[in-house]
Parts: structure tokens; sequence; C-alpha cells
């Protein structure tokens, strides 16, 4: 179901509170505590996958800061958005892994370049992390660091007090070529009270409940992929329950936009999911325009600082278990916004 607008994007939040979609009261945001995730750390600020940028997470008020994990070639679980290096590290630059360069098909992908299964994990620890996206955010160039394994991440989270909610990137894949990465992470980091376990690989998920039990906090990402569609249905949304807590949605099954970039619909995958037992915590929330609806940009520089605030703030009010975002300083805004208490109106004293 769809609460489809007829006025592009301001149009939208106002039909939102005209239906009553958008009145969350600050009681209810209270009660429910949305948690605010730090994207690969606080990806805005820092290049992804960084001590850096998972401490200022923490610094920002995130509840859980989010790692993707991949294995090196000696088993290693090392976190990384993906297997292919050259895009957040300087692989490129040394000259005695040239050769190393290669073609090959990851999860149904054919990609060219750098991959950390050719890597021990005392080889990758030469690279440097760099930021993936210098062009949007080139204040991050100024903080890049070393690669991380996931139990140093672990390790920072618990060290501030807060959660890790982890990515599995392509375990069935990763499992073909002879690395179980479900499997090894079961063995070093188990049902862990103080990690949830997420993947957009359904068959790794299923995995995960095999493997850890009842007890494991298990997610199941669900992109913008056609291939997806039959996810967010009730049925899609019933067999997920049987394996998994959760949903991490892209932000674009709630949030409509057209082709042009327009907000144009709110849909009612929120309530669906939470009928079905399911929380929901979308993805990604970003300040710069260029990941922003047209109405919410500043300017036109795609890199420009838009208003990121109100598309987290309709996210809450709709209801949201969580939000993953890059900027978690902005979320945790939001958060606390919404749930302070009304004022009370001041009467005229007689």
């Amino acid at each position: 179901m769809q609460f489809a607008m007829g006025t592009p994007g301001a149009g939208v939040v106002a039909t939102m509170h005209e239906t009553g979609l958008a009145t969350a009261t600050s009681a209810r945001l209270r009660a429910r505590r949305p948690v605010v995730i730090g994207h690969r750390g606080a990806a805005a600020h820092r290049p992804e996958h960084t001590r850096a940028g998972y401490e200022l997470a923490a610094d920002l008020g995130a509840d859980r800061i989010e790692p993707d994990v991949v294995v090196s070639r000696d088993g290693a679980l090392v976190v990384r958005h993906e297997n292919e290096l050259s895009l957040s590290t300087d692989v490129a630059a040394h000259p005695r892994f040239a050769g190393r360069r290669r073609t090959q098909e990851v999860a149904g992908v054919e990609t060219t370049g750098w991959f950390v299964e050719d890597f021990t994990l005392a080889e990758l620890r030469t690279l440097r992390a760099l930021e993936r996206w210098p062009h949007l955010r080139p204040g991050g160039t100024l903080h890049e660091g070393t690669v991380l394994t996931l139990g140093e991440v672990v390790g920072i989270a618990r060290a501030r007090g807060i959660g890790v909610q982890a990515e599995l990137k392509n375990p069935s894949w990763s499992a073909s070529i002879g690395l179980p990465l479900v499997e090894l992470v079961c063995a070093e980091v188990g049902a862990a009270p103080d990690v949830v376990w997420q993947s957009f690989d359904v068959a790794g998920v299923q995995e995960l409940r095999a493997r850890l039990g009842a007890t494991a906090s298990l997610v199941q990402l669900i992109g913008d992929e056609p291939a997806h569609d039959p996810l967010v249905t009730p049925a899609g949304l019933r067999g997920i329950s049987t394996y998994a807590g959760g949903i991490g949605p892209s932000k674009h099954r709630i949030l409509q936009r057209d082709g042009r970039g327009n907000l144009v619909a709110v849909s009612d995958l929120v309530a669906q999911a939470h009928r079905a037992g399911l929380t929901v915590a979308p993805f990604t929330v970003r300040a710069e325009n260029a990941f922003l609806p047209l109405h919410l940009r500043r300017g036109t520089d795609p890199a420009g600082l838009g208003d990121a605030g109100t598309e987290a703030r309709l996210l809450l009010a709709l209801g949201v278990d969580g939000l993953i975002t890059d900027n978690p300083e902005i979320a945790v805004r939001e958060r606390a916004a919404l749930a302070a208490p009304a004022l009370a109106p001041v009467r005229p004293r007689t």
C-alpha cells in the first residue's frame, strides 16, 4: 500500500500530518527510543571502517556502529564495504601487489580489482584505508587509517559502551570459494548480546539462525532491486519473521521518489513489518545533497549539505525502530526533538 501525494516534496510532509502518518507522540517515542546506528562509523566525517570513524560515531551519540565484514585469504574477519579494495584503500599504489589485480564474478556481478580474499591479514595491514568519496567528503582524507578486523571493531564498541550491528557481505558466495563467512563469525563472536547480525543474503541470515539459535539478533537487509520486492509483501515479511527479528530496508522503500528525485509517496512498510513482528531500521540517512530528495537539497552542489534532519524526522515519525546513518549527530538530534514533551500553553493571569 502507498500513500501517494499529488504535490512532490513538501506536499508529502503536509499530507502525512493530515492523514495522521506523522503523529508519533513524544511519550511513544521516548518509550521505544529508536536506535541510532553509525553506518561504517561516522562516514560523513571520517573514512568508513576506520578507528577514527567508529570512535567519532560513539562520540556523536550512536547506539551501535555498523561494520561490513569480509574474509581474508587466511580466514581473518576484516571490515571493508566490499571485498574489492581499490575504492577504499591505497592498494593500487603498492607495486608489489600489481600482479594481483584481476577480474572475477562476485555474487553475480563481474568486478575487476584487488580482492580481500587474495591477501593475508598481514598484507592488508600494510594498506591505507582511504576516504571512498573524496569528491563529496574531502575532509575525510585528513583522517585515513589502517584496515581493522571485526574483533577490533567489537572492542572499540565495548570500550565505549555501545553495540555493533555487523553486515556480512555475500556470505553464500564467500562460502562457495572456501571462505565460510557465517561459520567464521559464529566461531569468533557468536550470539553476543551486544552484536546484531545482518545481510542482504537471505540464505546467509537463515544460516546464522540455524547456527546461533533463537537468542541471536538478526536483521534481513532489503535493497531497492526488483529481486527484493517479494520480501516486502505481507507474505514475504511473515517469512522473514521465521528466521529474523527485523528488517533493514532501503529508505526509498518507505519514502518513495520518482525518477527526478522528488519525494512522491509514503509506503506502509513500517506498519506492515510491525504487524509481522519485525523491527525496522532503514538505511542510509546522509546529509549531502546527492543523497536527498529534491525539496531537501540546498543549492546545486552535490557535496553541499541539505536538510537531512527532515528526512530523519519523517522516518522517525513513521515509527521506525532505528536509523542507519552516516551522520549520527543528525539522527540523535531529531530523535531528541521528537521525544521532547510538548510545552503546555501559557495561560494569562487573571
